[in-house]
């Protein structure tokens, strides 16, 4: 199996589609329809194992919640087994870390209110930013994340959120902040307070991709070079690379939606 070979490949019906899509591409070869060009860019490395593999995060973590939710419910064992955690680690246990451990983060940054409010946003893109990443550690998959297309639509969702929220919450005032504290310094500041937000999306889907395709890269190859033992210590890295850029890319998240919801303080 090489490098850019992935499991989803043995998949019935998978050459077809790749034919289909070389087909209305207009390539040569069914390999060549898993790639995509546009305009003046070169073939990217946005193949359909990315989305494949995004649909594989999205299908676990639809099963984690479900089975979280019935759980906590106690549609399956009673009231008492859904406040008592099972003595077996299971799906409900680990989406009741993950969701405490997004819980707590959210309300040191956003306070409890806004914590509660936004924790549906924040959970889901906590979930599926770090389980996305975790498949850069599984030989045969490649991560969603290490391709900038879905780092990008991440991105711009926080991004139009963000400023959705802001308008949301405090109307046409919101849009008074990009002005500066003075209406003197208005043609100064709102240049300025532009690229900032602009540059938002772009620093969250590269810092995403940098990180998670150079550790699936180095991952892959120790793989290939020593499959046992010598990749051990680069699979242990690779978790804490994971767990860091979910939590960078979720934080930065509650920083910009609580700087567009916050009210001044007078």
């Amino acid at each position: 199996m090489g490098e850019e070979t992935t499991w989803f490949d043995f998949l019935p019906g998978v050459q077809n589609l790749k034919a289909i899509a070389a087909h209305l591409l207009g390539r040569e070869t069914p390999d060549q329809g898993m790639y995509f060009r546009w305009q003046m860019f070169g073939d990217s490395n946005f193949t359909l194992a990315h989305v494949m593999g995004a649909l594989l995060v999205l299908l676990f973590a639809i099963v984690g919640a479900i089975s979280y939710r019935r759980a906590v419910a106690g549609a399956e064992q009673g009231a008492e087994a859904a406040i008592v955690p099972p003595p077996r680690f299971g799906l409900r246990n680990l989406f009741e870390m993950f969701t405490d451990a997004v819980m707590s983060i959210a309300e040191g940054v956003m306070g409890p209110k806004n914590a509660r409010r936004f924790l549906p946003l924040i959970g889901t893109l906590a979930v599926f930013i770090f389980f996305s990443n975790v498949l850069a550690l599984i030989p045969g998959f490649i991560p969603p994340t290490a391709t900038l297309k879905t780092n990008v639509a991440l991105a711009v969702s926080v991004f139009l959120l963000t400023h959705i929220f802001g308008l949301r919450e405090h109307g046409p005032k919101y849009l008074k902040h990009f002005l500066g504290p003075m209406l003197l310094l208005a043609p100064l500041m709102l240049p300025i307070e532009l690229v900032s937000h602009f540059a938002r999306p772009v620093s969250l889907s590269l810092r995403l991709l940098g990180n998670i395709a150079a550790d699936h890269k180095v991952v892959s190859a120790f793989f290939l070079l020593v499959p046992l033992l010598l990749p051990v210590p680069f699979l242990i890295l690779g978790v804490l690379v994971a767990i860091v850029q979910t939590l960078v890319f979720c934080l930065l998240t509650m920083v910009y939606i609580q700087g567009a919801v916050a009210h001044e303080e007078h």
